[in-house]
């Protein structure tokens, strides 16, 4: 079930970027929910929170089903070079039996995927990576071990989802080592770590989707 909540954690990474961040969008704080349905499970609500905590920032995924539950966080830092990790903490239960994972910052060689989520949505269009040519990505998983990653992004498009109707900015991920797997997102552009929609294809079959049902900025002006 860890597995499925990584997924669902988004299989996301970190790129070595010369960029620039000041182009990027301001982080912004927000609470959202989404609608998980995973192929052979129960639907559940995943609660998401990015939270401003003075020096860094909080974001935090969580879902609880009548059989399994699940829970990721990190605090990491945002700052002209990029996205840094500081802190990354995991919990899994399945039928009552589970286990629990932190990664402290000398742990985590690139970063974490919880943070991951955040900065790629911020970067992804800026580095021009298309379909033709990928971009590299990495992060670690909830262990600590190395995940490889290509991404790219598609034409901006628009999500329909129970929360409403936004503009978005599409990403496909896939995995280096299993290219019949992929996951399709939609990022909202102004607003980092917010997901409007993703689905994981495996083999040509939608495994799982997630969709926005709520949205509540913490601030500010609803996008």
């Amino acid at each position: 079930m860890s597995a499925v909540f990584g997924t669902t954690a988004l299989l996301a990474g970190n790129t070595a970027l010369a960029n620039s961040s000041s182009a990027l969008p301001t982080p912004q704080p927000f609470e959202a929910q989404y609608r998980l349905e995973i192929r052979g499970w129960p639907g559940a609500t995943i609660t998401h929170t990015l939270t401003n905590e003075g020096l860094h920032w909080l974001s935090d995924m969580s879902f609880s089903i009548t059989v399994a539950r699940g829970q990721e966080s990190s605090r990491f830092t945002v700052d002209e070079s990029g996205t840094h990790s500081l802190l990354y903490n995991s919990s899994y239960s399945l039928f009552g039996m589970g286990d629990s994972y932190q990664l402290n910052e000398g742990d985590i060689r690139s970063i974490d995927r919880q943070a991951a989520l955040f900065d790629l949505s911020r970067r992804a269009g800026t580095e021009g990576c298309i379909e033709s040519s990928p971009c590299d990505i990495s992060f670690v998983d909830h262990r600590g071990r190395d995940e490889n990653f290509q991404y790219y992004v598609n034409a901006p498009t628009t999500a329909r989802v129970p929360a409403g109707e936004f503009e978005a900015k599409q990403v496909t991920l896939i995995d280096a080592e299993k290219p019949d797997r992929h996951l399709l997102i939609n990022f909202h552009p102004e607003w980092p770590g917010l997901i409007l929609s993703a689905e994981y294809q495996k083999e040509g079959q939608k495994q799982t989707t997630i969709t926005m049902t709520q949205f509540n900025p913490a601030g500010g002006n609803a996008p």
